[in-house]
């Protein structure tokens, strides 16, 4: 009997330790498929931003000055992308019906923090990371990335959290990477406008970064779908009602243009289909980052989110270089090399090699 005990046993750990690596594994697939989506909202919004009524304004036949056109038109299109992002995350929370647990979350504390954390990542980072995005092409994605080491940087100072060694050394190897990175935008075959990019990207990082450290508290009180869902709808409505008419009223505009505005984008059909697929890829891509995180941990997963640093240009550079047929989008090999060892900076901010190798142990 004794032997059949342990044998039964040893089988009962063998299949939970299966499970536990099947999980594992499948946490990482989803986190980083969050990656690659990431990336096709990237080229997607870039794309959208290029069609109808947005190629007159960037083309310069409507008249606008440079200013409106950096920040204001910057703005809009991140509240257009965050608008139809939001229109998706209320149509799936309606479908798994949560709606009713969403607008019950809202007024709560921890959904304030998301709220708030939505106000630092959407009109700031966002916009941010749409300007960057059009001046200086898909060379600014893997500086976005750098968000994970900001925010580890970020933890430390505001709340106190222990910045291990394998974390300095991740946060070191991003930081070298990003100076590869910023190199291709030096020299005389640096694309118009490319530093400048560059400069705006390190914003989005920022704000990426202090919102991650923000969010981390409500998205552990709350359901993650409703906290995506509270996260795009605060985005897209503050972009659209706060930080486009701020511009507009700065830059020597009015409400009245910046109505027009706004009308004009969100009737322009052929970029609204764009701008309908940037907003789905970047909800899926936050479903995708949040439900990964649950299975593999929060570590792991914005590791694997990361990723995005490398397939961001790359989808930009499938979608509008090659389908698109538009020049400009390939990137230098030293772009690719950097966005490479920064995900694998990423990797060791968010998680110890060393535990990996004991984990693997472990399963096996």
């Amino acid at each position: 009997m004794e032997g059949i005990s342990n044998a039964v046993y040893v089988e009962t750990v063998t299949a939970k330790n299966r499970l536990k690596s099947n999980f594992l594994k499948k946490g990482i697939s989803i986190g980083l498929f969050s990656g690659v989506m990431y990336g096709f909202y990237s080229a997607f919004l870039t794309l959208g931003m290029k069609e109808g009524i947005w190629n007159t304004w960037y083309s310069g036949k409507a008249g606008l000055s440079a200013v409106v056109v950096t920040y204001v038109l910057g703005a809009l299109g991140s509240a257009v992308n965050d608008t139809c992002s939001a229109v998706w995350a209320v149509i799936y929370a309606a479908i798994r019906g949560k709606l009713g647990d969403f607008f019950r979350c809202i007024k709560t504390k921890p959904g304030f923090i998301m709220m708030l954390a939505a106000l630092i990542g959407g009109p700031i980072s966002s916009t941010a990371y749409v300007v960057a995005l059009q001046k200086a092409g898909s060379i600014v994605i893997p500086i976005t990335a750098l968000c994970p080491a900001i925010g580890a940087i970020l933890g430390r100072i505001l709340f106190k959290q222990k910045l291990n060694k394998h974390m300095i050394l991740g946060i070191t190897i991003c930081v070298i990477s990003s100076f590869m990175i910023g190199s291709a935008s030096i020299g005389s075959g640096a694309q118009k406008g490319a530093l400048f990019g560059i400069c705006i990207a390190f914003i989005a990082a920022l704000g990426w970064g202090f919102e991650g450290c923000v969010a981390g508290y409500g998205t552990s009180m709350i359901d993650s779908e409703i906290g995506i869902t509270i996260r795009q709808a605060t985005s897209g409505l503050s972009n659209l009602f706060i930080l486009v008419p701020f511009f507009s009223i700065i830059f020597g505009s009015n409400i009245k243009f910046t109505t027009s505005l706004t009308i004009q984008a969100f009737t322009s059909g052929s970029a609204m289909i764009w701008f309908a697929l940037s907003g789905l890829c970047a909800f899926v891509s936050y479903m995708s980052w949040y439900n990964g995180n649950s299975m593999c941990g929060a570590a792991l997963g914005m590791a694997c989110n990361g990723t995005y640093s490398f397939w961001g240009p790359f989808c930009c550079w499938i979608v509008l270089g090659v389908m698109g047929g538009m020049k400009g989008w390939a990137l230098p090999p030293i772009v690719w090399l950097g966005a490479i060892i920064m995900m694998f900076g990423i990797l060791i901010i968010a998680v110890n090699p060393m535990d990996l190798f004991n984990k693997k142990e472990q399963v096996n």
